[in-house]
C-alpha cells in the first residue's frame, strides 16, 4: 500500500459509531473500488467510549486501503485536521460515516481532475440541493452560514458537510487552520476562499443514515465560543 500511487483519499472523523461503522466502511470501500483508482480511507476517531475503536482493528484488517487514527479526546475539527495531514492522495474527499453520496464523490472527482476546481463543496443550501435531516440540524446549517457571511465576509452557501480537494493546493490551507471543533470546516473553506483557491459548490442530497452521536443543542455554546475564536483567527490574526 505504502508503496502504490494514491489518487483518492478519504477522511471520515467518527465518534461514538459503533451501531454503523462496519457497514459504512463496506459500503464506501466497495464504492470506492468501483472507481477503478488506487485510494485509502483514513477513520479519525476522536474520544469514542464505544467499541468503535475495537471494531475499526477489524476492518483495518479486513481491508489493507482502510487505516485508522486516535485520540482521547472528542473533538470533530481536530479529527478532521489530522486525517487532512496524514491523507496521501492527489484528491482528498472528507466525508461522514453516515452519508457516503456516490454523486458527490463521482462528479467532485471529475471537477477537480478536469481543472474546473480546486476545491469542491457539497451544499445542502444550494439551489437544486435536497435536506431531508430534521428541521432544527437544517435551521442550524442556515444561521451559522448566516452568521460567517456577516462576521467573516464568507461568500458560499455552505462550508461544512462533504468537500474534495487538490491536496497540493489545499493542505497548506489545512496546515494553517487554527480553530478545530464545529468550526475546523468553516475556517479552512473561507482560509481557500481568501487565498483565491479555485471553489465550485454543487447541490448535495442529504439524508443521513442515522440520529447524530451529539445532540445539537448541547453543541450551541461550543459552537458560539467558536465562532468568537474564529473571528479573532481571522479577522485579528489573518
Amino acid at each position: 500500500m505504502e508503496n502504490r500511487k494514491i489518487d483518492i483519499s478519504v477522511v471520515i472523523p467518527v465518534y461514538n459509531e459503533e451501531k454503523i461503522i462496519c457497514e459504512s466502511v463496506d459500503e464506501l470501500h466497495k464504492m470506492m473500488t468501483g472507481f477503478g483508482k488506487n485510494f485509502e480511507i483514513i477513520i479519525s476517531e476522536n474520544g469514542s467510549k464505544d467499541r468503535t475503536r475495537e471494531l475499526l482493528s477489524g476492518i483495518c484488517a479486513k481491508y489493507s486501503e482502510v487505516k485508522y487514527l486516535t485520540s482521547d479526546t472528542p473533538d470533530y475539527g481536530a479529527a478532521l485536521k489530522k486525517g487532512i495531514l496524514a491523507a496521501q492522495g492527489e484528491i482528498v474527499i472528507c466525508d461522514e460515516i453516515d452519508l457516503g453520496i456516490y454523486d458527490f464523490y463521482r462528479n467532485s472527482i471529475d471537477i477537480i481532475s478536469g481543472g474546473e476546481a480546486d476545491l469542491v463543496i457539497g451544499s445542502k443550501l444550494l439551489s437544486g440541493a435536497k435536506d431531508e435531516r430534521p428541521f432544527f440540524r437544517h435551521l442550524a446549517t442556515i444561521i451559522i452560514n448566516f452568521l460567517l457571511r456577516i462576521l467573516l465576509g464568507f461568500k458560499g452557501s455552505d462550508t461544512h458537510g462533504l468537500k474534495s480537494f487538490r491536496r497540493e493546493r489545499l493542505l497548506p490551507i489545512a496546515s494553517k487552520c487554527l480553530v478545530t471543533k464545529d468550526l475546523f470546516a468553516s475556517e479552512f473553506v473561507i482560509r481557500a476562499e481568501r487565498e483565491n483557491i479555485k471553489i465550485k459548490e454543487i447541490p448535495l442530497d442529504v439524508k443521513e443514515k442515522r440520529t447524530p452521536s451529539i445532540n445539537l443543542f448541547r453543541r450551541v455554546p461550543n459552537v458560539i465560543k467558536n465562532l468568537i475564536k474564529l473571528f479573532y483567527a481571522l479577522r485579528i490574526r489573518g
